[in-house]
């Protein structure tokens, strides 16, 4: 009998290798880590589902609907009487989301000609993200026109542009807002969060093209932004604005300003500066033109500052207006240096030195005073300190400690050179001689009724330089061509060379600065004139005629009393003004 063995009887042949044996522990540990892998993909779907599940909500929302901003309408700027010098104007923006746009070439060729672009231009905007703005502060009539080609995908919202009426005129006081109605420059930027307000958000539904459908909910309610009272008089600002021009055009100068305060509140009533650029308008506007040259240039101010050195001396009981100061040879030499005066003099009393306009005689005056005592009445009179208006980069010029000053310094400083000063601090320095003796604080905000002052000097004091201050426009003094018919005026020319790195140019900043009523002064009106080069460059010549025009019809409009006859203005025959080169 024949017996067949099982195949697991069967022997191994000697010498075959053995088979391959798996662990025992491999399949368990195997199987217990997909039972693992299962068990956090359950708790991480349980926890989103019923713990977690704004991001899901999140993600599934945004298949079907967006958050869109709405925007707060901006406060208006207006001037003192009301009149709207910024206003907030309808628009609307075009916005998108690309992967939902259906549109045939010559639908986007259209798009683009509306939008002002160009097709590859739209294209490239077009691949920015899923939600993009094409275009911001569109005309209403534009956007009908893109909403009238039916795009999928293209959707426009309810915005405001910025409208400025007065344009050139009023664009440095004013300023203008930018992207998302922010402001920029001037007002606009340094009250933006009082103009501005709050923009809000809605939720809209949309469908699977891309198309708004349906606003679900008011996410935040915009606040609008509140109305500003500015201290500007529009047909002040007009008249300086018009007058300066004139007085650049005639003289072929570079540039200019001029400045009027009110003498009892300090309110800024004009600031005109030229250049100049329209704020609706301003693609390719240097940005040179957008200077407020009034608060954030400044300059030397040449004899205008002749009035403090006489004032620091009369203060300090150093001399009298009577005092006599011998000028001749109209020259003073301080170790290498030599000053002179253009006419030579010979002796002249202290207030024949302003009227005149002594370099010599101012120089030697400073002189005979403790650099303290000079550097004192300059720097209450607010030199070397912004004027503090309310205007976003206004700087305070440049007035150097008195303990570093050499003989020559105080000597140059008593004309006005060594020292460095903007438009509006120079005018406000002067409400010093036309109130009585007080340093007014300046503003660009209406304020109502008079403010206070701060002393600097006293009261025969400031009346003494204000009398002396009559003389310069008189017959015999630097400005005759600054008196106003039917009004008493007071005021002091200025020029001066312009520097130029460590040395002094042939190129020159003339200026005038004065107030009428002289009897009651009621405002201060300052002109600078930026390298005038069509003949005279003397301040005289060139600024003061344009202070005689501005403030005679200025006083005339604010119903400013006359206190002088008109029979008494005596011009004198033509010829520059006297003495003055500095």
């Amino acid at each position: 009998m024949r017996v067949c063995a099982s195949p697991s009887a069967v022997a191994v042949k000697r010498g075959a290798p053995a088979p391959f044996a798996l662990p025992r522990f491999r399949s368990p540990l195997i199987f217990g880590l997909f039972v693992l892998l299962f068990g956090l993909l359950a708790g991480r779907a349980l926890y989103l589902q019923w713990i977690d599940n704004a991001f899901l909500q999140e993600q599934g929302s945004s298949r079907y609907s967006r958050e869109i901003e709405v925007p707060a309408h901006r406060g208006r700027i207006v001037d003192r009487a009301g009149e709207p010098l910024a206003i907030s104007t309808p628009v609307k923006s075009i916005w998108a989301f690309p992967a939902k746009i259906e549109a045939t070439p010559s639908q986007l060729a259209e798009l683009a000609r509306l939008l002002e672009t160009s097709p590859r231009a739209l294209a490239k905007k077009l691949d920015e993200g899923d939600f993009v703005y094409l275009a911001k502060q569109v005309p209403p009539e534009i956007a009908n026109r893109i909403a009238a080609l039916r795009i999928k995908g293209i959707n426009d919202q309810n915005e405001y542009r910025r409208f400025y009426p007065g344009g050139e005129t009023m664009s440095h006081i004013v300023g203008f807002t930018g992207d998302h109605d922010v402001g920029q420059e001037g007002m606009e930027l340094a009250q933006q969060e009082w103009l501005g307000g709050r923009p809000g958000s809605r939720r809209v539904i949309i469908n699977r093209r891309g198309d708004a459908v349906e606003d679900v909910e008011a996410i935040r309610a915009p606040q609008a932004g509140r109305d500003l009272a500015l201290a500007i008089d529009t047909r002040l600002q007009y008249l300086a604005f018009r007058e300066l021009k004139a007085a650049i055009d005639a003289n072929k100068a570079k540039a200019g300003g001029l400045v009027i305060l009110d003498v009892h509140s300090g309110e800024i009533l004009a600031l005109a500066n030229l250049p100049t650029y329209n704020p609706n308008a301003r693609n390719r506007v240097a940005r040179e033109s957008m200077r407020n040259r009034a608060l954030t240039d400044v300059f030397e101010p040449g004899s205008t500052l002749k009035p403090f050195t006489i004032a620091a001396a009369l203060q300090s009981g150093r001399v009298r207006p009577d005092t006599v100061i011998q000028t001749a040879p109209g020259s003073l030499t301080i170790g290498p240096n030599t000053i002179h005066d253009a006419h030579p003099n010979g002796a002249l009393t202290v207030e024949q030195v302003i009227q005149k306009s002594s370099n010599v005689g101012a120089a030697k005056i400073a002189l005979g005073l403790p650099p303290e005592v000079m550097w004192e009445v300059l720097s209450d009179a607010g030199f070397g300190a912004p004027p503090k208006t309310g205007f976003p980069g206004e700087v305070g010029g440049r007035l150097r400690p008195a303990k570093g000053w050499k003989p020559i310094d105080q000597a140059t400083m008593s004309y006005g050179h060594g020292i460095s000063v903007n438009l509006v601090q120079l005018a406000r320095a002067y409400t010093v001689f036309a109130t009585g003796g007080e340093l007014k604080p300046v503003t660009l905000f209406k304020v109502s009724g008079p403010v206070s002052g701060r002393p600097v000097l006293r009261l025969e004091t400031a009346l003494a330089v204000r009398r002396m201050l009559e003389m310069a426009v008189q017959p015999g003094g630097t400005a005759p061509k600054a008196q106003v018919p039917g009004y008493r005026v007071a005021g002091k020319t200025g020029t001066a060379h312009k520097l130029e790195g460590r040395g002094y140019t042939n190129r020159f900043v003339s200026s005038f600065v004065g107030f009428a009523p002289a009897s009651n002064p009621r405002l201060v009106i300052a002109v600078m004139i930026d390298e005038p080069t069509a003949g005279s460059h003397y301040g005289g010549d060139v600024a003061a005629p344009v202070f005689s025009t501005v403030t005679g019809a200025a006083l005339r409009m604010l119903g400013v009393p006359t206190d002088s006859p008109v029979d008494n203005m005596i011009l004198p025959p033509a010829g520059g003004e006297i003495g003055e080169e500095t």
